[in-house]
């Protein structure tokens, strides 16, 4: 009854289940109890103390000589006995609830209440840690939360190197990662690290020979995306993870284009470390995970001090509402892609990028597939969503022919190259 009169009316809308439980459980937990009418001249019963209310104690449990020696009346003696039912029908279903949780292999925290006794609790975190365990094929003890994709590198790349910093000093990547990674990257060069940025092919694609005569004795970690974010290329991960298993290295991917939207196992892949981003499979803005290895195990130096959170690689709060968002994604994209469907968005389109957000240099992923700077600063990306309908499209290109043709109109280079002229042969006086 409580549960129809507090939830709230958001649960209705909500796509994610997670928020529905977390939010009816909250209002249905702090509700007020609801007071029953009475004639004015009605005679008021003495109030008892309820077994059920915080910091109180049963009858049963008052010494004799202070306990009310009066029988209580028939009506509350039945609202007793309603209440003491209802509480053990509660504690059914909280140990069900348990069970439930301790069999999927998650391990409870334990809390302190003020009757003095110690009580675990199965906390909304951890249930969305099993999804997105599961959509990866990993253990839910190995997700951590993160904010996003970009602190998911910064730890997986930094922490292993400085963990291992007294034996290995060596670490690979390509010239097409993202700016997270390569940032991370060259701030290790600074630290006396030496970093192997692989070459690409013309098709974006890494050349595996490259990649095994790139190893040295002190390598310790090798780090390639999945999907590239500009042109969409699928590197050969099952391919890395071999090659750097059988050289006992660790091997970091970029996961966050790929995630929810190609099927991924890390046992399958042997794959030690991996970033997620939330919003990349429609989940919230600001929430991501790394899954990090627990057998072979992979160590990291944490880049934040705190309380120990996250297996103590992650020190912090985790935001539970954003927690719950992501796991409920991660289990929406797992159903659509059961069912033959994309889990998610596909926010790549293989076409060139103009360029990153923040800048105006051309795409640093075009040039290294070999395409000269004049392209690069021509080309625009595309993006295209799980809600992008087939008409959007037809009407994005038919905007773009008819803007080009009105530029192509307007620019006397243009006329140029019609004519024949290499630009590029052009000596242009400077003023």
């Amino acid at each position: 009854m409580l549960n129809k009169l507090y939830q709230p009316k958001f649960c209705e809308l909500s796509p994610f289940p997670g928020f529905q439980t977390l939010a009816a459980f909250h209002h249905t937990a702090n509700a007020p109890t609801r007071r029953v009418p009475q004639p004015r001249n009605a005679p008021q019963p003495r109030a008892s103390r309820s077994p059920t209310r915080r910091g109180a104690v049963p009858p049963a449990a008052v010494p004799q000589s202070t306990a009310d020696p009066r029988p209580a009346a028939p009506e509350a003696r039945e609202g007793t006995e309603q209440r003491s039912r209802g509480h053990a029908h509660g504690e059914a279903h909280h140990e069900a609830h348990l069970h439930s949780v301790e069999a999927a292999g998650l391990r409870l925290p334990v809390r302190a209440h003020g009757h003095g006794h110690l009580q675990r609790s199965a906390q909304p975190a951890f249930l969305s840690r099993q999804q997105v365990a599961d959509l990866i094929g990993a253990d839910p003890r190995e997700i951590i939360f993160t904010s996003g994709a970009t602190e998911s590198n910064n730890m997986a790349i930094k922490g292993v190197a400085r963990f291992y910093k007294s034996r290995k000093k060596h670490i690979i990547t390509t010239q097409t990662e993202h700016k997270c990674v390569l940032d991370s990257c060259r701030s290790l060069e600074a630290e006396g690290f030496q970093i192997t940025y692989l070459p690409v092919q013309k098709n974006g694609l890494i050349d595996l020979k490259e990649l095994e005569a790139a190893f040295q004795p002190d390598t310790s970690l090798v780090s390639v995306m999945a999907v590239n974010n500009e042109i969409g290329v699928k590197q050969p991960i099952r391919d890395i993870g071999e090659i750097c298993r059988a050289r006992q290295v660790f091997f970091h991917t970029d996961a966050a284009q790929a995630v929810g939207k190609i099927p991924l196992d890390v046992n399958d892949l042997k794959i030690d470390l991996m970033s997620i981003s939330g919003h990349k499979i429609y989940g919230p803005k600001g929430v991501g995970a790394i899954y990090v290895r627990r057998r072979p195990r992979v160590r990291l130096e944490p880049l934040q001090s705190g309380g120990g959170q996250e297996r103590g690689l992650r020190s912090g709060t985790v935001p539970t509402p954003l927690a719950v968002g992501l796991g409920a994604a991660c289990e929406v994209a797992q159903e659509e892609m059961e069912v033959g469907g994309s889990g998610a968005n596909w926010p790549f389109f293989p076409f060139p990028s103009a360029c990153t957000s923040a800048s105006l240099e051309p795409s640093y992923v075009l040039r290294a597939i070999g395409a000269d700077e004049d392209l690069a600063h021509s080309s625009i990306r595309f993006g295209i969503g799980r809600f992008t309908t087939e008409e959007e499209i037809d009407y994005t290109v038919q905007k773009c022919i008819q803007h080009v043709k009105r530029l192509r109109e307007m620019s006397p280079l243009w006329e140029m190259v019609q004519d024949g002229i290499d630009l590029k042969s052009i000596k242009w006086s400077q003023h």
